[in-house]
């Protein structure tokens, strides 16, 4: 993220920046980690895989979830962090699509959470004798109507609510441990796995426990110090949980059997030294992660709303001074479908899927902006890029552990969404990752190029156009766009003679630039702008064949258009002499205006022999054909002889080159009638092809206006002709043995 990425005050100024560490990001995390699987699936793990094995999975859950919390530590404390939690700092960093691809599914995620979590509530309430008579819908509904108004009333609220949620979870967890003392048994020490079950299945079942670090990031817009609180209150969560689990394992696998402690899910309940405790600390645990989700999801459609990933609408406060209000009603109303919907064992893996596709890409938004060196990423919590890119290995590791299907499913609704904002092109107001991405790869690629050898066989046309404005310049654009698209670079420039000591004329240069750079994106061609004040054309267009360009790609190629009077061809001669000595090939293109490129079927290649400009011709023939605009084309390589002696040989000839050589073409000797000049037969067979490629020779200086003047008069009576001289003295078509 570019340093002046984000400008405005400080998050501190916010009227809604209230909350500190522990009520803001320390006390969600803790409420919605400890939750239904520690209490109902703990003892099922430790019956499962033994208490080594468990302590194992414990650890490795943990560990990535450790390592996904320095990475959101790494990017929280090198911005300032506005509302929107880890939409706000993927989107900032990698860019609002990917941040919206991550965006929508996580809000929904959240969103679904909350029926998620109400619902197991009302599962656990089965068999108690006044709720056995309530439909559990309605139950579910009642109390997700409850929520809604707390975080619709405001997050302060929810936020003193949660304080007296996290004293009951931990009331619970002490009745736990302060019972069972007389009951110690040798501890479950091995797997004891049942029919179809593995380490990592049951790897599979635990991991969600851990992925609710990013409760307490979403409340970032309403942190008083969002990068400290962040950093500070999800690694202690983490730290806090990951004991408060590796104790519960130690001291479930010291009061059970292995199948005891897979068949009874309120093994803990029996061990508590309070046993209402535990049931408490269920409901504590289901209703604490639902409250969460309602007051952290509305506020990462918020963001996103102010981003324009979604209607703006979605973002309103209703009059509130902290609250989305509109997407508090919005996520109200998505939990009330679900709940109606019925069985979530369907939407359950998913909802997990995209939170760890969330930390997934957090780790590599970390890892990828250290390793790119990107200046503007100073973060504060400074962690080595390896603990980074680990972590996301384990996310999207546990991912494909968790549920394939499901891995797949979200990650196709993550790149559908992406594209569809690609598509809308959406304007970024804000430095992001990739631009620090192509710059370290650019960078490696240029200096790979300077220190490599170059090598005929992989030349590629990099050319310098002389077009001025190119929407003034039509064909010589068409003809760029033919040599280079998909093979090599086109670069547009404007010579605009002056004195650059003027203000006015600086400021000419800035807007021919910028005019170039608009058409070529209205073009959608792959192509670069620029533009030059120099002292008269002759001497800019030499220095800046010699000057553009770094490393490995300098323009080995000028294209210009053909002058069509005596002085403008004569300029254009003296600069073919000059860049032949430069080692650039240089290209004239006459252009028919009312001919133009004909039906683009026909490419008439004129050879003199295998020195000179032939192999360059025919490479430039064979990348035009290669053209979808020409697709079909048919290359015609022809050759004069001045009599018929020697037509079979030289016919034979000819198809051996272009069998050596792999260009498709017809070969064509031409014996025209005793004693008519050269131009006189290229006139008569222009008349049957579309495009000329024809080689012209680099005329002494005080031959330049006579042959300048005698090329134009047979030129202006055939249609379409690139003037081709090539500079390139290697072998372009040499077989790639």
């Amino acid at each position: 993220m570019t340093a002046s990425a984000e400008t405005a005050s400080p998050q501190t100024t916010n009227a809604s920046a209230r909350f500190g560490t522990f009520g803001g990001v320390f006390t969600p995390n803790v409420l919605t980690i400890l939750g239904l699987i520690l209490f109902l699936r703990a003892g099922w793990v430790v019956g499962q895989a033994g208490m080594v094995g468990a302590l194992l999975i414990v650890a490795i859950a943990n560990a990535i979830s450790f390592l996904t919390g320095l990475s959101l530590s790494a990017i929280a404390t090198s911005m300032n962090v506005r509302a929107g939690g880890k939409y706000y700092l993927i989107s900032r960093t990698l860019g609002r699509e990917i941040g919206g691809a991550i965006g929508v599914p996580l809000y929904l995620s959240q969103a679904i959470s909350v029926a998620f979590y109400i619902i197991g509530f009302t599962e656990s309430l089965e068999g108690i004798a006044f709720f056995d008579r309530i439909d559990p819908r309605l139950l579910a509904t009642g109390i997700a109507l409850f929520f809604a108004a707390i975080a619709f009333i405001g997050a302060d609220f929810a936020i003193k609510i949660q304080y007296f949620i996290l004293a009951a979870l931990m009331l619970a967890l002490l009745s736990f441990f302060a019972g069972g003392w007389g009951s110690i048994r040798a501890p479950t020490l091995v797997a004891n796995y049942g029919e179809g079950m593995s380490f990592w299945s049951v790897f599979a079942v635990f991991f969600p426990a851990v992925t609710g670090i990013a409760v307490g990031a979403s409340m970032s817009g309403d942190l008083k110090d969002p990068g400290r609180s962040i950093h500070k209150g999800t690694l202690l969560s983490v730290m806090f949980t990951a004991a408060v689990y590796f104790l519960s394992v130690v001291w479930l696998s010291l009061h059970g059997s292995a199948d005891e402690l897979k068949s009874n899910t309120l093994i803990m309940r029996d061990i508590a030294i309070f046993p209402p405790m535990i049931l408490i600390g269920v409901w504590a645990a289901t209703l604490s992660s639902a409250l969460g989700s309602i007051v952290a999801a509305p506020r990462t459609l918020q963001a996103m709303a102010l981003d324009g990933i979604v209607p703006r609408v979605l973002g309103s406060k209703l009059g509130s001074r902290t609250e989305p209000r509109v997407g508090v009603l919005v996520t109200a109303l998505i939990a009330f479908a679900i709940i109606w919907a019925g069985d979530l064992n369907v939407v359950a893996p998913i909802i997990t899927m995209f939170f760890l596709n969330t930390y997934g890409m957090t780790n590599l938004v970390a890892g990828i902006e250290k390793l790119v060196g990107n200046p503007s990423f100073r973060p504060r919590a400074k962690i080595h890029p390896g603990f980074s890119l680990l972590g996301a290995a384990g996310c999207y590791g546990a991912m494909f552990v968790i549920n394939p299907v499901a891995t797949i499913i979200a990650i196709l609704v993550s790149y559908g969404i992406y594209f569809y904002l690609e598509r809308r092109s959406t304007i970024r107001t804000w430095g992001d990752v990739r631009s620090g991405i192509w710059f370290a790869m650019a960078r490696q690629a240029l200096l790979n190029l300077e220190r490599s050898v170059v090598d005929a066989k992989n030349w590629r046309p990099n050319i310098l156009v002389f077009t001025g404005q190119p929407h003034n310049r039509a064909p010589l654009v068409e003809v760029a766009n033919l040599l280079t698209r998909g093979y090599g670079i086109v670069s547009f420039y404007q010579l605009l003679v002056g004195d650059i000591d003027k203000l006015a004329e600086r400021r000419l240069r800035a807007v021919a630039r910028r005019q170039i750079r608009t058409f070529i994106q209205e073009q959608n061609m792959s192509a670069f702008a620029e533009a030059d004040i120099v002292e008269n054309f002759y001497a800019g267009a030499v220095t800046v064949s010699q000057a553009h360009g770094v490393g490995g790609l300098e323009p080995n190629t000028v294209l210009m258009g053909w002058s069509d009077t005596e002085g403008g061809r004569t300029l254009s001669l003296r600069l073919l002499s000059t860049l032949y000595e430069l080692g650039k090939s240089v290209l004239f293109l006459h252009h028919d205006e009312e001919r133009g490129f004909g039906n683009q079927k026909v490419i008439d290649v004129w050879w003199r022999g295998r020195s000179g400009n032939g192999d360059l011709m025919l490479l430039l023939s064979h990348i035009i054909a290669q053209n979808p605009t020409w697709d079909g084309a048919s290359i015609r390589l022809l050759q004069i002889l001045p009599r018929e002696e020697g037509r079979e040989q030289t016919e034979a000839h000819l198809h051996a080159l272009l069998d050596r050589v792999r260009v498709e073409a017809e070969p064509v000797v031409v014996v025209p009638p005793q004693d008519e000049p050269f131009p006189e037969t290229v006139k008569t067979w222009s008349r049957q092809t579309d495009l000329t490629l024809l080689g012209m020779n680099r005329p002494e200086a005080e031959d330049r206006a006579g042959y300048g003047n005698q090329l134009n008069g047979w030129l202006s009576a055939v249609g379409t002709v690139l003037l081709i001289h090539s500079g390139q003295t290697e072998d372009l078509l040499a077989p790639n043995d």
